[in-house]
């Protein structure tokens, strides 16, 4: 009842609420499952009196005398009150470590004994040169070494982290140390980390005085709206960066563009009745050569409800959708109909792309879910023959016979091959089909050619681009693109318009929104022409 919406269904909501506020729960299942309640509540709230009750329950839920009697149950679940054990990819566990240093552990009953023996032998890189001498002599064990060494306030697994980010090496180094060592680290409760139950920002609130919205859009309607763009600054840039990494801590999942997030170029996207999306864009050293990555935080009524990952190039998105399980089942294709309108928006794409992860391939919570069949009856098609076959005659066995499901086996066949869906005219060149493996070989066979220093300054005499005034994050990207940009053929029969429009595109890659280098590189037609023709092998 509590996920039902309709007329007098608040004054029961409110009753049971109040009743279940003073009830003490008998099992670490109910209590988990009141918390999942009040967080749906607080993201799709019937009223105000309603959602005054569901904050004032969750303002005070890691107080609760059940869940503080079987916190120890609810581990991993991201509740306040609760720890969280993952094994947090670098730039997470660096940050974590900056932020609650007392709080961050190692999880000693998950660390091998190869594994000890890894760190004990990089110990004396991580230490003080001073420290050396009882290094080399003192018969410690590692974790007494690691006790004796951090300060008295911090934990074994911030010492750690610290550490590692005090290397004198580059970024990129540091984080396959850390790799390499695969450290399980566990995230102690207190008041002010990361938990799902306080996760939420400041937002206009859209009261949910009817039914859901379950039913499927029309994606050729839904991609013809816009939503209101809001660009933010720095500081509330950065609050939704941390509110997005904390998302997927306190759920045991790390993502790159999260972590590597630029405050500089985050956007809301406003789809109205409380539905915005916080898109969120790589800092400059951190995106790719060819595809602009952002990462979505999806919010409802100021709550994280989900997160997308999406990559664009050549006016296309290849786009890996998550809804968080709590909300799961309420208005799944809705907002997934005004994540496609969002990006078409964004990037000017007329061609999405969905990859077999994300259909089930080496992906169980997908094939359970049949997510196959979700972006099927949304439009998305697969391109390969014999999966066409295979879909056909699943559609044909579910007419003979209404209840027909496919078995898991036919969903792990169908879930082997990428799915489409164009508003114009089915192209070839479109994240997917496009080899950008071929385009980072002809990079390659340059740089064996032609030695791998920098070629920046060639490149910029080959464009006639003055670079001179560029800020350092667009040398960056102009030196990560001079190899290709000396592999292109027949350069010097482009206008000097297109030279110099093409040096534009490339200033893009590291100006501050990534979003801007799509459009531009997708409007030069000459460049991109070019990158393709290096893509099917035929040169540049």
């Amino acid at each position: 009842m509590l996920r039902e919406y309709g007329p007098g269904l608040s004054k029961r909501k409110l009753d049971l609420l109040r009743a279940l506020g003073r009830k003490r729960l008998g099992s670490s299942r109910a209590v988990e499952r009141l918390h999942e309640d009040l967080c749906f509540l607080s993201a799709y709230p019937d009223d105000a009196l309603v959602l005054e009750e569901v904050e004032r329950m969750l303002a005070a839920f890691e107080r609760r005398p059940d869940l503080r009697r079987i916190a120890g149950k609810l581990k991993d679940t991201g509740i306040a009150g609760t720890e969280t054990r993952y094994r947090f990819y670098a730039e997470t566990a660096f940050w974590l470590a900056r932020r609650y240093p007392s709080l961050l552990r190692v999880d000693w009953e998950d660390v091998s004994e190869k594994q000890e023996d890894l760190l004990l032998e990089r110990l004396s890189v991580l230490a003080h040169y001073a420290e050396t001498p009882g290094l080399d002599e003192a018969p410690l064990s590692l974790r007494q070494w690691i006790r004796r060494m951090k300060g008295p306030d911090e934990g074994d697994g911030a010492f750690l982290a610290r550490r590692f980010e005090a290397l004198d090496a580059d970024a990129r180094l540091k984080e396959a140390y850390w790799d390499e060592v695969d450290l399980p680290l566990r995230l102690l409760w207190a008041p002010g980390a990361p938990s799902r139950t306080h996760a939420k920002v400041e937002a206009k609130v859209h009261w949910q005085r009817g039914p859901l919205q379950r039913e499927r859009p029309d994606l050729r309607v839904a991609l013809k709206r816009a939503p209101r763009v809001r660009v933010v600054g720095e500081r509330e840039g950065e609050d939704l960066i941390r509110l997005a990494r904390e998302a997927m801590v306190t759920r045991q999942r790390d993502l790159d563009v999260f972590a590597y997030g630029d405050p500089r170029d985050v956007r809301l996207l406003d789809c109205g009745d409380g539905l915005v999306f916080a898109a969120i864009g790589f800092k400059p050293e951190r995106r790719l050569l060819l595809e602009a990555v952002y990462g979505f935080l999806t919010l409802k009524n100021g709550v994280p409800i989900g997160y997308v990952l999406n990559s664009a190039l050549f006016g296309s998105a290849e786009m890996a959708y998550n809804v968080f399980e709590t909300y799961r089942g309420a208005e799944a294709a809705h907002v997934y109909g005004w994540l496609l309108a969002c990006v078409r928006h964004l990037f000017h794409v007329d061609a999405f792309t969905i990859y077999p992860y994300q259909l089930g391939q080496d992906n169980d919570e997908a094939l359970d879910s049949g997510a196959w069949w979700f972006y099927q009856k949304l439009g998305f098609r697969p391109r390969e023959k014999g999966a066409l076959a295979l879909m056909a005659r699943e559609l044909a066995a579910m007419k003979r016979r209404p209840k027909h499901r496919s078995s898991r086996a036919t969903l792990a066949r169908l879930a082997d091959h990428n799915m489409y869906y164009f508003t114009g005219k089915p192209r070839r060149d479109v994240i997917g089909e496009v080899s950008l493996q071929t385009i980072g070989l002809a990079a390659t066979d340059y740089l064996a050619k032609h030695g791998r220093g920098d070629h920046s300054g060639e490149a910029a005499r080959r464009f006639g681009a003055r670079l001179d005034g560029w800020s350092r994050d667009e040398r960056l990207a102009w030196s990560r693109w001079a190899p290709l940009l000396l592999a292109l053929d027949g350069v010097e029969r482009w206008t000097p318009a297109e030279r110099h429009g093409a040096a534009a595109a490339v200033r893009a890659k590291g100006g501050r929104r990534e979003s801007d280098f799509v459009r531009v590189f997708d409007g030069h037609r000459r460049l991109r022409a070019a990158i393709l023709r290096i893509a099917e092998g035929r040169g540049g």
